[in-house]
C-alpha cells in the first residue's frame, strides 16, 4: 500500500471516531427504521442477493420516495450526484444523452455510455460491446436504483467500470392511478400516468410519459414519450414469470453542440459552430420486449431464465466543421437501424456444511448480440442530399460464462469469490466498397475473477476487502476508422486492443445508531491499454491505446437523522486519474502531440460533493404519505474538469444550490403532492459537461442557469 493509501486509510479511521459527516434521504428523514430493517435492505450484490449493509462492494440505493421527490423525473443526473464514486454531468442537450462516469469509466463517451454495464428489470440495456443509452430508464416507474462501484461490478464482464440497474415497482395490492404533471422553465412539460393492479396470479404496472422542452440554447428542444409495462404472472407457488415491454420514441432533439472557450465565455446560450446552419438534430426510436422466469426447485435452490429482443433507429444530422459561413452549407448525416437480443441462465442455491460454514453460489451463462446497419452520406443545410458514403453491418456479440459464491465461517467473517469468461466479437461487413473495403473482424477473451473478505465485527461494523480484474473493449463506433499514413481512413481497425484493469477496494459500513450511519472506502485501478482517442478529424474519430492509468481515490457516506422532523445528508468522492505513460496523439491539423506523464484524464472531476439538508413539518411518521411540508437543500460541488489529454483546456469547478419544496395532503382517497424546484439558486455559470478530445475544440457544454419546476401528483385507488 502507498504511502498516499496510508494517510487516507488513517483519515477513514479518524473519520470514524468523529461521525460528523451528513449523509442521507428524505426517506430516512421520514422514519426512524429500526436498525435491522436497514441492515436487511436486498440488493444485487453482484449475481445474487445479499443484504446491503453486509455486502463486501460499495452499493447504493436511491429509493422510490427519493426518485418520486426529486423533480420531474427526465435524467438522472437528478439523483446520481448524490452517490459517491459517481459523476453525472447533464449536456442540457438530448440529442447527446447524459455523461456518467463512475469512478471515472465512462468519462470519454461523446455520446450515450461507454465503460459501465445498465440494467433495467434484469435485462441489459448496454450492447456487447459496452454502448448504452440512460435516457431509455423510465424513472416514473422505477421502484429503485441500484449502483454498484468496485472490483464486484466486474462480474457483470465487458465494460463494468460500475453497474447501474433499475427494477420497476411491484403492482399494487389494489388498482391505483398516478399522474404526474410538471412545467418549468425553458418550456419544460412533463406529463406522466401510470396504472398499477394486482389481480389473483397477475399484477401490472403499466407507465406513459412524455416530455418536452425548448431548451435554455438555440437549437436545443427535444420532445420525448416512452411507455414502460411489466406483467408478472405467479403461475404456481415456485414459478413467476415477468414480462417486460419498453417503448422510447423521440421524435426530435436538436443538438446545440458544444462550445469553444471564447464562445462560451461570450455567450454561453448559443449553439456551437454550423449547428443552425445544417439543423443537427436526432431522432430516435426503440422498442425492447423480455421475459424473467424464476422456478424455484426447492427450499434451497432456483433457476432463472431469460430472454428479450429489441430494435432501435437512429438518425442524426451532424455539423460540418469548417468556420461558420453565412449561408448553408453541405454536411453529413448518420443513420442506423439496429436488432438486438440475448438470453440467459442461472442457477443458485444455499448449502450448509456446517453450522459455522454456509455458502450460496449462482452459476450461469449469458449470450448477447446486436446487429446495426449503419449508413452515412450528405446533407445540405440539414436536409438529406441523395446519395451514400457509408454503409455497412456492424455486429457485437458475447458469449460469457459466470459463477460466484459467498461462504460464512460462523457469525464473523465472509469470503466472496467468483469469476466470468467472456469471449466479446466485434465485425463490420462493408457495403460500400468504392472506398476500398473496410470489413474486419476481431475477437476478445478475458477472464475477470473477483475475491473479497469481510470481517463482521459486530451488528454494526463491516469491514471489507476485495481485488478484482475487469476489461473493456472498443465499442463498434470506436474500430470503425483506421490510421494509414497520418490520415483517418474508413476501415476496421483490428489492431485497436481491450483495456485491463486491476481493481482494488478496502472499506467499511458502520450503523452508528438507529438513526446515522457512515461508509467509507479506499480503491486503486490500474489499467492496461486505455482506450484514448488517437486522431479526430471532420467528425471522425480514430482510437488508440494509451498505456497505463493509474485511478485512487477515497468515498465517504454519511447519514443522520437530527430528530423526526430534520435529516442532513453528505456524499465526498476524492480522486486522482492519470495517465503513467507518455503517448503520442494528433490533433486535426496533423500535428504530433506528445501527452506527459501524469496527465489528468479528462472528463473526471477530481473532487465532488453532494450535501443535503431536508427539514418536514410532520413528526407523525407512521402517516404515509406524511401531511406536511418539506423543504431541502441541496448543495453540489466539483472541482475542474480537464477537457483533452493534453491537459490545455480547462472546465472550471463550481458550487450551486438547489431547492426543492413539497407539500403532502390527502383529500378522501386522494393522496397528493405539490412541489417547486429552483436549481442553480444563486444563479451561477456553470459548465455542465466536457466533450473529450472534441476535435475542432469544442469542449464546453453549459450548464443551466436559475431555473424553475412546478408539479404535482396524485395518487389515487379505482
Amino acid at each position: 500500500m502507498s504511502k498516499t493509501h496510508k494517510n487516507i486509510l488513517v483519515c477513514i479511521l479518524s473519520l470514524h471516531g468523529l461521525g460528523c459527516m451528513i449523509q442521507g434521504q428524505v426517506s430516512f428523514a421520514q422514519t426512524s427504521t429500526p436498525k435491522s430493517d436497514i441492515q436487511s435492505i436486498e440488493i444485487q450484490a453482484g449475481k445474487m442477493g445479499q443484504a446491503q449493509f453486509d455486502a463486501p462492494a460499495s452499493i447504493n440505493v436511491i429509493d422510490a420516495s427519493t426518485l418520486s421527490g426529486s423533480g420531474p423525473q427526465v435524467n438522472l443526473t437528478e439523483t446520481l450526484n448524490q452517490v459517491p464514486g459517481v459523476m453525472a454531468l447533464s449536456r442540457n442537450n438530448y440529442a447527446q444523452d447524459l455523461q456518467i462516469s463512475i469512478r471515472g469509466f465512462g468519462a470519454r463517451a461523446a455520446f450515450g455510455l461507454r465503460g459501465i454495464r445498465l440494467i433495467t428489470d434484469g435485462i441489459p440495456a448496454t450492447t456487447p460491446d459496452g454502448q448504452g443509452q440512460a435516457s431509455t430508464v423510465s424513472l416514473t416507474s422505477a421502484d429503485r436504483i441500484e449502483v454498484l462501484t468496485g472490483p464486484l461490478a466486474q462480474i457483470y464482464g465487458n465494460a463494468s467500470g460500475g453497474v447501474i440497474q433499475s427494477f420497476t415497482r411491484e403492482a399494487s395490492a389494489t388498482p391505483m392511478f398516478n399522474s404526474q404533471l410538471y412545467v418549468g422553465s425553458y418550456g419544460l412539460l412533463r406529463k406522466d400516468v401510470q396504472l398499477s393492479q394486482k389481480s389473483a396470479n397477475i399484477g401490472i404496472v403499466a407507465d406513459y410519459s412524455t416530455f418536452s422542452t425548448q431548451g435554455f440554447r438555440d437549437n436545443s428542444d427535444a420532445q420525448r414519450q416512452q411507455l414502460n409495462a411489466v406483467i408478472t404472472s405467479q403461475l404456481q407457488p415456485d414459478t413467476k414469470i415477468k414480462w417486460i415491454f419498453n417503448a422510447f420514441d423521440m421524435p426530435l432533439a436538436r443538438d446545440p453542440l458544444g462550445l469553444t472557450s471564447s464562445q462560451y465565455a461570450n455567450s454561453p446560450n448559443i449553439s456551437g459552430t454550423n449547428a443552425l446552419l445544417d439543423g443537427t438534430r436526432k431522432t430516435v426510436s426503440q422498442q425492447q420486449y423480455g421475459v424473467v422466469a424464476d422456478q424455484r426447485i426447492d427450499a434451497q435452490t432456483s433457476i432463472q431464465a431469460k430472454l428479450y429482443s429489441g430494435t432501435r433507429d437512429n438518425l442524426q444530422y451532424q455539423a460540418n466543421s469548417s468556420a461558420t459561413p453565412s449561408v448553408a452549407i453541405n454536411s453529413t448525416w448518420v443513420g442506423l437501424g439496429r436488432h438486438f437480443s440475448g438470453f440467459g441462465l442461472q442457477a443458485k442455491s444455499r448449502q450448509t456444511f456446517s453450522q459455522e460454514i454456509q455458502t450460496q453460489w449462482v452459476i450461469g451463462s449469458e449470450f448477447d448480440r446486436s446487429a446495426e446497419l449503419r449508413q452515412g452520406g450528405p446533407t445540405y443545410a440539414g436536409q438529406i442530399k441523395p446519395g451514400l458514403t457509408r454503409s455497412e453491418l456492424n455486429q457485437s456479440s458475447n458469449q460469457d460464462f459466470f459463477a460466484q459464491a459467498n461462504t460464512h465461517f460462523g457469525e464473523s467473517w465472509s469470503l466472496t469469490t467468483g469469476a466470468r469468461y467472456s469471449e466479446i466479437t466485434l465485425e463490420n461487413a462493408d457495403y460500400f466498397l468504392t472506398d476500398g473495403d473496410g470489413s474486419g473482424r476481431v475477437k476478445y477473451k478475458a477472464l475477470s475473477p473477483i475475491l473479497g473478505l469481510t470481517w463482521h465485527a459486530n451488528e454494526t461494523l463491516n469491514l471489507y476487502v476485495q481485488e478484482g480484474k475487469g476489461f473493456e473493449t472498443p465499442a463498434l463506433s470506436e474500430v470503425a476508422y483506421s490510421l494509414s499514413a497520418g490520415n483517418i481512413k474508413g476501415s476496421f481497425n483490428p489492431n485497436l486492443l481491450a483495456s485491463h484493469s486491476r481493481h482494488f477496494e478496502i472499506g467499511s459500513k458502520w450503523r452508528v445508531s438507529t438513526h446515522q450511519l457512515f461508509n467509507a472506502s479506499l480503491f486503486q485501478i490500474k489499467s492496461d491499454d486505455e482506450i484514448i482517442a488517437q486522431l479526430s478529424k471532420a467528425g471522425q474519430t480514430v482510437y488508440g491505446n494509451a498505456g497505463k492509468t493509474l485511478r485512487e481515490g477515497i468515498e465517504l457516506t454519511h447519514k443522520l437523522a437530527w430528530n423526526e422532523q430534520l435529516a442532513s445528508s453528505l456524499s465526498l468522492s476524492a480522486m486522482r486519474a492519470n495517465y503513467v505513460n507518455a503517448f503520442n496523439s494528433i490533433n486535426s491539423s496533423g500535428q504530433n502531440l506528445l501527452i506527459q506523464p501524469g496527465n489528468q484524464l479528462p472528463g473526471i472531476a477530481q473532487r465532488q460533493l453532494f450535501a443535503s439538508m431536508v427539514w418536514q413539518t410532520a413528526k407523525d411518521t407512521s402517516i404515509k404519505p406524511n401531511i406536511g411540508t418539506q423543504i431541502q437543500l441541496d448543495l453540489l460541488a466539483r472541482s475542474g474538469i480537464w477537457a483533452n489529454d493534453t491537459n490545455a483546456d480547462y472546465a472550471s469547478g463550481y458550487a450551486i444550490f438547489n431547492l426543492k419544496l413539497r407539500h403532502a395532503l390527502n383529500a378522501g382517497k386522494f393522496e397528493n403532492m405539490l412541489y417547486l424546484g429552483v436549481d442553480n439558486l444563486a444563479n451561477k455559470k456553470t459548465i455542465g459537461s466536457v466533450i473529450v478530445n472534441q476535435a475542432s475544440n469544442q469542449f464546453f457544454e453549459p450548464g443551466m442557469n436559475r431555473n424553475y419546476t412546478l408539479g404535482m401528483q396524485v395518487k389515487h385507488p379505482l
